[in-house]
């Protein structure tokens, strides 16, 4: 029997309302003082509490059968039940005053793991970063679980794509017809096309015209190296400050120094760029398209490559090449590629080298018709 995650105090009263023996339940995160005298009248038999705070008179009498994750001393909750959010990672920036990042929650991870070391020797520290990551997994999938498997879309993309390069105005385009048309859009959750999927998704169902309105904004600082580049963007979440459309930005504190894009509504932040990078082309079920990059979207492609040469999920998703010129003859991987599967080097891939964003949702429709 699998165990059953209980995230919230609420949910916690509901089920002890049926029964005074709790069996195989994972809690997580939660502040049990809040309950205590009902606790006294509850059987926990095979329980996990993560991270949980516990009342002595009652951690004293909880049978052996039962395994708790302690707190630990990190700045970091390894036990965390939800997604980040900007306002959970920026908390304490102020416009204008691009040095205020240095009271936010994302600097002092980021500032705490370049301390203690990107590949610590604390053990206490390395357990800490596993388990918020297994927590970020977590929550991830209980996110998308509410959605059809073959709607999440990656766009995957350098970081030094600049905001007033043209590429970067195709990108959001893109991301904002696809997420109009009922995707959810995904990216490595950084600046660049990273950016740009998720500037795309926070203006769907807007006119067309705010895309090039948000760019010319953005413009004023159109590398992550300017100081007010993360101005640039709550200026434009000020401007258009609300977004029926989710997106998911999928970053790591292993590149802390490219910030996290803050148009991104739901933020799995993780430690192991490994974890998150294999993660991230895992869930596109529904594809990836490759924006025009450099090591590690390259590094990325074979990795999707492989995963669907293996049909590693059950099935090979599309292999979508953004800009004709770039993957043919600058960094020529789309032809490798085709060579490859032709030869029987690759198989189960399918893919396509398309000029513009009416060609890349023509291919997606062909893999998927809902």
């Amino acid at each position: 029997m699998n165990y059953t995650e209980v995230e919230s105090i609420v949910d916690f009263k509901q089920l002890i309302g049926k029964s005074s023996v709790l069996k195989k339940y994972a809690f997580q995160n939660l502040d049990f003082h809040q309950v205590q005298d009902l606790l006294h009248h509850t059987n926990f038999v095979d329980c996990i509490f993560l991270g949980c705070k516990i009342p002595e008179s009652v951690l004293n009498y909880l049978p052996e059968s039962n395994l708790i994750f302690p707190h630990l001393n990190v700045p970091f909750n390894p036990y965390l039940n939800r997604l980040y959010s900007r306002e959970m990672l920026y908390d304490g920036y102020l416009l204008g005053k691009p040095e205020s990042y240095q009271n936010t929650f994302d600097y002092k991870v980021y500032s705490h793991y370049l301390n203690k070391g990107k590949e610590s020797r604390d053990i206490g520290e390395t357990l800490a970063r596993r388990l918020h990551d297994h927590a970020i997994t977590d929550a991830l999938y209980d996110y998308l679980h509410q959605i059809e498997e073959k709607r999440v879309v990656a766009i995957m993309g350098g970081h030094g794509l600049k905001r007033d390069s043209e590429d970067y105005r195709i990108v959001a385009s893109l991301s904002k017809q696809l997420t109009e048309m009922g995707y959810l859009m995904v990216s490595g959750g950084g600046p660049g096309a990273m950016e740009a999927t998720h500037l795309g998704a926070w203006l769907a169902g807007r006119s067309p015209v705010t895309v090039d309105a948000a760019v010319k904004i953005l413009s004023k600082a159109p590398s992550c190296e300017d100081e007010h580049w993360l101005d640039a963007a709550f200026e434009v979440l000020h401007t258009y400050s609300s977004t029926q459309y989710e997106s998911v930005g999928i970053p790591t504190w292993l590149y802390g120094h490219e910030p996290a894009s803050p148009f991104a509504t739901k933020i799995a932040k993780y430690f192991a760029n490994s974890v998150r990078e294999d993660g991230l082309l895992t869930i596109a079920k529904g594809g990836v398209i490759f924006a025009p990059g450099s090591a590690g979207t390259i590094q990325e492609i074979f990795q999707d490559a492989t995963q669907n040469h293996y049909r590693s999920f059950g099935y090979a998703s599309p292999m979508i090449f953004l800009n004709k010129s770039y993957w043919e003859h600058d960094r020529p991987i789309y032809p490798l590629l085709k060579k490859m599967s032709e030869e029987g080097k690759y198989e189960h891939l399918i893919l396509s080298l398309c000029a513009n964003e009416k060609e890349v949702i023509q291919s997606l429709k062909e893999f998927y018709i809902p």
